[in-house]
């Protein structure tokens, strides 16, 4: 989105409490009211309507969304909150890159072929990448309309505009935009539900990307993050591709291995030059664009390196982080039937099958230890479940990761 922040730059914390509970009550506690503007919410309110007119936005509009709102106060904590389970990067992309989503994603890219073929030859985005991002940024969609995932959007932008002041005027812009989307048909207020900050739909667009960079790719009158995948994948797609500036034809980047004595950062020069001072792609096979240009990253020393090309970048734009960018990719590859990577995380371990991961729920469940489910799925109440019985048994960390050592510690322990 046009703005001073790439997309997400200021959703690092959503992404870590995209499983927090529900929305509050909108009841002001005295540290809610300590954050807030001056002015009282209702007199506020009043105030905005003139920024709202001014934006084109109609008088009825803004009485039927804002008329008797309450601010879902919230948000505040969840803002300034820090994630509750810290990963090493090699957990951060098991749990991501785990055999649920990658199983769930096949059935996906069964089942949208036909979608995900015409979003590929519409915007020049890879499917295989759109995949990735569909599965790291809803499951899927599974958590698009799930109140435990997810709250009402009014109620949380409003709190944020109206008495969130380190980014008061982002809050403001998003609200307004949240109510343009309102005043031109294309959502009901009750249907805009999403993440603390108001990220929404299938692949969790901010107001600002609905209204800029939406496609009604179904062709229905409406562009919608909801409801079947189409407008949100094709609208994403061409985000990445309009303001990412994907190259269609070229890959992510690539697993290689460095010669020795090879530091694990290196600026951006062709992938032949990359060759010549003796880097090589860690499964042996030759680089199919020898003139692509990348730049070397290796997370971890001693750990997986990679050749990261522009598309990289292009993944990039929709969250600035790179472990997330090489989630997405890392997802895609699977999805098509590559393999992990070669290389091995110092002080990791493999990714726990799918049926490991539902003996560790079943075992944690029978132990007394809630995980709300053995699907294989990982949440936030299993990663709170493996914590709790960590701390009881003395496991350090106590971090919350559905790995090997706890499963060997649950069967251990009989339970």
């Amino acid at each position: 989105m046009a703005m001073n922040f790439s997309r997400r730059a200021v959703l690092q914390g959503a992404l870590a409490t995209l499983v927090s509970g529900a929305c509050g009550s909108g009841v002001l506690t005295p540290s809610a009211s300590a954050q807030s503007a001056r002015m009282p919410f209702s007199q506020w309110v009043e105030a905005f309507g003139a920024r709202a007119r001014s934006r084109g936005i109609s008088g009825a509009t803004y009485a039927r969304v804002m008329g008797a709102l309450k601010p879902d106060t919230s948000v505040y904590a969840l803002d300034k909150a820090q994630p509750e389970f810290k990963e090493e990067v090699w957990q951060y992309l098991n749990r991501r890159v785990s055999d649920w989503r990658i199983g769930i994603g096949i059935e996906r890219a069964r089942e949208y072929a036909p979608l995900l073929e015409k979003i590929e030859r519409t915007h020049g985005v890879d499917r295989y990448v759109m995949l990735g991002l569909w599965g790291m940024e809803s499951a899927f969609g599974d958590v698009v309309t799930n109140p435990k995932h997810m709250r009402p959007v009014f109620p949380a932008l409003a709190a944020l505009a109206w008495g969130e002041p380190r980014r008061r005027r982002y809050w403001e812009q998003e609200l307004l935009n949240a109510l343009v989307i309102v005043d031109r048909g294309w959502a009901r207020p009750d249907e805009m539900i999403g993440s603390w900050a108001g990220a929404m739909g299938h692949t969790q667009w901010m107001p600002e990307v609905w209204l800029n960079m939406g496609v009604d790719f179904n062709g229905d009158g409406k562009i919608l993050p909801f409801g079947p995948p189409d407008d949100a994948l094709a609208g994403t797609a061409q985000y990445i591709a309009k303001r990412g500036k994907y190259r269609p034809g070229e890959g992510w980047g690539y697993e290689v291995r460095l010669p020795k004595g090879m530091g694990g950062a290196g600026g951006r020069k062709s992938i032949a030059a990359w060759q010549d001072k003796g880097v090589t792609r860690a499964t042996g096979k030759p680089f199919p664009r020898p003139g692509e240009q990348a730049r070397l990253w290796q997370p971890v020393a001693r750990g997986p390196a990679f050749l990261l090309t522009r598309n990289f970048d292009a993944i990039k734009s929709y969250n600035p982080a790179n472990t997330y960018a090489l989630a997405i990719a890392h997802l895609g590859d699977r999805l098509k039937g590559e393999g992990p990577f070669v290389q091995q995380f110092p002080g990791g371990e493999r990714a726990p099958t799918l049926a490991e991961v539902q003996e560790l729920q079943k075992r944690l469940t029978a132990a007394g230890f809630d995980t709300d489910g053995t699907d294989g799925r990982v949440g936030k109440d299993t990663m709170k479940a493996i914590r709790d019985f960590q701390r009881k048994v003395g496991m350090q960390p106590a971090d919350g990761y559905a790995g090997l050592k706890v499963l060997a510690r649950l069967r251990a322990s009989g339970a």
